[in-house]
């Protein structure tokens, strides 16, 4: 007995399938080899076209079961993980109206910002737990005022997951957890927020009925199964948004347990289990695939914009060739603290933790007699470690009991001198397992189809793969260099 899973990226398509008696991945691949394109008409603007994600699904799907030679029959549950924050709007006949404002677009900025301040700061933090910002519901509104033909047309306003689940099924549904990303939900009330829809005149109407995360969110229909190459009635069950799905995949779900990744931007996503907010609004809580009003399960968001995206810069411009093992082999030369030398990593955009200002790359301490490019490379690693940490204290005020970093086994975490670094600087154990979305999303629709009686269950066969815990013996000399970084940070802000 198999199960399906997908993760619809802005990159790429994943898909996995998934042996539920085993445990064991019979196939896992993704589509396009190539990054998928991203529109911009305008400076700030980025959009997709949903159809061809579908498309990807679809060609994705077929090879893989092709190749494996598994039995359709046997896949009894699909499940989606997808990128957060993009809107797509569908008309009656489910036609796609428009291409999809997907999570780096950043036309609503403003939008949200007067929503911010017109619905008042400390109800939009109390009962939204964020500024509705540049989320869903403000690029709902932005379409409103901007294209009242294409608003005029809307059924039906879904995320990007929930119009991969339309194609699938042929239903439009959402989930509590899906709305809180959007920045519709309401924490207080446990409902949809009426003063928000109201501020911005959008109708409860064109936002889908809620299904649970875990459980029945239709099945394939004929049409769909035909083009995917698989049986009809197949259920979807289970939705949940990329980094919610990434934390489940790592099983975190409990309070004090945190999910991190590090690529070109990184994140960590730590597990509290009381409604709470930043009163900055610098980190972002959204209600997590466990979420109950009685049992709350917030992830709290950290987003770093420049994480690997720094490593692979130097890597660019200084290494001459060299391969990131080479790096972390020159950088483990240089002692903890870099002699001195600090980096900022934020060359990426403006960053939500430092309140969205955009500061740039700093390289602070360099003296040209003593210092090499090892030292700008353990730098690197630190500074990326130490925003983490920056970011992490913040979480931490909020009511995170952060114990555990999980991570996939990837990207920055390659890196022993990153692993070590955060492990210290966070004073937090850090395990590494053999994961991703697509196999989160696989698992976490096995247990919605009932495959699995429980989420226990569900992650007897995860494996970690290796186990890095905080050094007493250099905790100290990281946290001085911490300080010395810190004190930079807060020179250049």
């Amino acid at each position: 007995m198999y199960s399906l899973g997908y993760d619809i990226g802005s990159s790429s398509i994943k898909c996995a399938i998934f042996d539920c008696a085993s445990g064991r991945t019979v196939a896992h691949g993704s589509y396009p080899s190539e990054e998928m394109s991203i529109h911009s008409p305008r400076p700030g603007w980025a959009e997709q076209d949903p159809e061809q994600w579908w498309s990807y699904v679809v060609t994705l799907t077929r090879q893989l079961v092709k190749e494996t030679g598994v039995d359709a029959g046997a896949i009894k549950a699909i499940g989606i993980s997808y990128q957060m924050h993009g809107l797509v709007l569908v008309d009656a006949k489910q036609q796609v109206l428009r291409p999809s404002i997907i999570w780096c677009d950043s036309r609503a900025v403003e939008i949200g910002r007067k929503a911010f301040d017109a619905l008042g700061q400390g109800f939009c933090l109390k009962h939204l737990l964020n500024s509705p910002g540049n989320f869903t519901a403000s690029k709902l509104r932005w379409v409103q005022e901007n294209e009242p033909d294409v608003y005029r047309k809307i059924h039906k306003a879904m995320l990007p997951g929930e119009f991969i689940a339309m194609k699938l099924t042929g239903e439009i549904t959402t989930t509590v957890s899906g709305l809180s990303e959007g920045i519709y939900w309401d924490f207080e009330t446990n409902a949809l927020s009426s003063a928000l829809l109201e501020h911005y005149g959008i109708d409860k109407r064109v936002l889908p009925e809620i299904r649970p995360t875990f459980g029945r969110q239709g099945q394939l229909t004929n049409a769909a199964a035909e083009q995917l190459g698989l049986r009809p009635g197949t259920v979807v069950a289970y939705r949940a948004g990329d980094q919610p799905n990434n934390a489940f995949s790592l099983n975190v779900l409990n309070p004090g347990e945190a999910a991190a990744t590090a690529g070109t931007s990184g994140v960590v996503y730590g597990v509290i289990d009381r409604i709470s907010y930043d009163s900055k609004s610098r980190v972002n809580p959204f209600a997590h695939v466990n979420h109950t009003a009685d049992h709350p399960r917030l992830g709290v968001l950290l987003c770093i914009n420049g994480t690997g995206i720094l490593n692979s810069w130097l890597r660019r411009n200084f290494a001459g060739g060299m391969s990131y093992a080479d790096i972390n082999t020159a950088a483990a030369g240089v002692a903890i603290g870099s002699d001195g030398v600090s980096v900022l990593p934020f060359g990426n955009g403006a960053e939500r933790i430092l309140e969205n200002r955009e500061i740039g790359c700093r390289i602070d301490g360099i003296d040209f007699n003593r210092h090499s490019r090892a030292h700008i490379f353990r730098a690197a690693q630190e500074g990326i470690a130490f925003s983490f940490r920056y970011g992490i204290d913040i979480m931490r005020e909020m009511g995170l009991d952060l114990r555990v970093i999980r991570a996939g086994h990837s990207n920055m975490f390659l890196s022993p001198i990153f692993r070590q670094t955060l492990a210290n600087i966070a004073d937090a154990t850090i395990q590494l397992y053999d994961t991703d979305g697509a196999l989160g999303a696989a698992r976490g629709a096995a247990i919605g189809a009932g495959i699995f009686a429980s989420l226990r269950d569900a992650f007897v066969s995860l494996r970690k793969m290796e186990e890095v815990v905080p050094s007493s013996d250099n905790r100290d000399v990281t946290s001085g260099a911490y300080s010395t970084w810190l004190a930079h940070l807060q020179r250049n802000q």
